[in-house]
C-alpha cells in the first residue's frame, strides 16, 4: 500500500464527512464560518487579534478587530502578565500567547476564548523560557520556534493545557524570527542569528524532528511579521541596515524562494499580523524615528501591491504578536 501523502481528503461514507489526511491520522475538515462581528460593523468577519507589547503600562493589552472590515482595534482583555516580543496562534476555538520578555525571557502560555472577550487564563508552560520567538498552528497543534537563546522548537496540543514538549530544531539557532503555516507545514522565516538572515525553514507540523530548509526571503531581515491563507504566506516588514517596508510571498505547499509583493505604509520592525482566508492585517511596531506607532495595514492575498490603512491599535506598541481564527493553518 502506498504512503498517503499529507493533506490527501477523503469522504468518509460512513460519516457523510469530508477528511483530510494530517500525515498520521484522518481528521474531519470543519465547514462552521469563524465570522464574528464587532458592534457597528455592517458584516461579520474573521476575529484578528494583537497581544502584548513594549508600551508602559499596557503591555497586558489584546486588541481585536473584525478581519473583513476596515477600522479602529477595540479591547479585547489582558494577559495574565505585561510581555512583549511573543509569539502567538490560534484554533478556530482560542488564542494563545507564548512566552515573551518580562523583562527576562518567560515560560507562560495564556489562552482565552476567541469568541468572547475579557477572559484570559495560564494555559502551561513552553519547555523553556523564551522570547523574540515565534508561533503557528494547524487545527490541532500548535508550534512554537523557541527564540532566544536556542534553536528549540516546542509543540503542543491546542484543544488540552500543559507545556510545550520538544518538537526538534530550526536549521540554526536565531531569534526574532515569523511563522505561518498551512494545515500541513509550518514556515519560520528571517531572524538574528547573530546578524540578520534571510533563511526559511520549515516543519511537517503532523510529525517531529528537525527543520529544513524553504528558501529565501528576498532580504535579510529580523522583527518581521508573517500570516496568510492555507496557499500563500505573506512576510512583512522588518529590520536590515534599515526599518523595511518590504512585503514579501510565498507558496506554502512548495518550496522556493520568496518573491516581493509590495510594500507596506511604513518601513517598520517587531510588527506582528493576522490574518482571513483572504486578508491579512499588520500592526504596530517600531519606525526610524525611532517611534512606535498603532499603524494597521492589510493587503489582499490573492492579489500583489501595496499595503493599504486598516485602522489603529489602541495603543502604539511593537513586539506584540497576532492571531486569528481563520488562518491558513485552519
Amino acid at each position: 500500500m502506498s504512503e498517503i501523502p499529507a493533506g490527501a481528503m477523503r469522504f468518509n461514507s460512513d460519516s457523510q464527512k469530508l477528511e483530510y489526511w494530517n500525515g498520521s491520522a484522518w481528521f474531519q475538515v470543519h465547514t462552521a464560518t469563524p465570522d464574528l462581528a464587532i458592534a457597528g460593523d455592517p458584516t461579520p468577519g474573521a476575529r484578528g487579534l494583537f497581544g502584548g507589547g513594549d508600551v508602559p503600562g499596557t503591555g497586558r493589552v489584546i486588541d481585536y478587530i473584525n478581519i473583513a472590515s476596515t477600522g479602529d482595534a477595540a479591547d479585547f482583555g489582558d494577559l495574565t502578565q505585561a510581555r512583549q516580543r511573543g509569539g502567538s496562534c490560534a484554533s478556530r476555538v482560542r488564542g494563545y500567547h507564548l512566552g515573551g520578555l518580562n523583562p527576562g525571557n518567560t515560560t507562560d502560555m495564556d489562552t482565552y476564548t476567541i469568541a468572547s472577550t475579557g477572559s484570559v487564563s495560564d494555559y502551561g508552560n513552553l519547555s523553556t523560557s523564551s522570547s523574540l520567538g515565534a508561533a503557528c498552528s494547524s487545527a490541532t497543534r500548535g508550534i512554537h520556534a523557541q527564540g532566544s537563546p536556542n534553536e528549540a522548537i516546542d509543540y503542543f496540543v491546542l484543544s488540552s493545557t500543559g507545556s510545550g514538549i520538544s518538537f526538534g530544531n530550526l536549521t540554526d539557532p536565531r531569534n526574532r524570527l515569523s511563522a505561518v503555516s498551512s494545515p500541513v507545514k509550518a514556515l519560520f522565516g528571517g531572524g538574528y542569528s547573530p546578524g540578520n538572515v534571510n533563511t526559511i525553514d520549515y516543519v511537517t507540523i503532523a510529525t517531529l524532528g528537525n527543520a529544513q530548509d524553504y528558501g529565501d526571503l528576498t532580504v535579510v531581515r529580523h522583527g518581521l511579521a508573517a500570516a496568510g491563507n492555507a496557499t500563500r504566506g505573506i512576510f512583512s516588514g522588518g529590520a536590515s541596515t534599515v526599518l523595511d517596508n518590504v512585503i514579501d510571498f510565498v507558496t506554502i505547499t512548495s518550496g522556493g524562494n520568496a518573491t516581493n509583493f509590495g510594500d507596506l505604509t511604513v518601513g517598520r520592525e517587531y510588527v506582528a499580523a493576522c490574518s482571513s482566508t483572504t486578508r491579512v492585517v499588520i500592526g504596530g511596531g517600531q519606525t526610524p524615528a525611532p517611534s512606535i506607532i498603532n499603524t494597521m495595514d492589510y493587503v489582499n492575498i490573492p492579489t500583489e501591491g501595496d499595503a493599504v490603512d486598516f485602522g489603529d491599535l489602541t495603543f502604539a506598541k511593537f513586539g506584540t504578536a497576532g492571531c486569528s481564527n481563520a488562518h491558513g493553518g485552519l
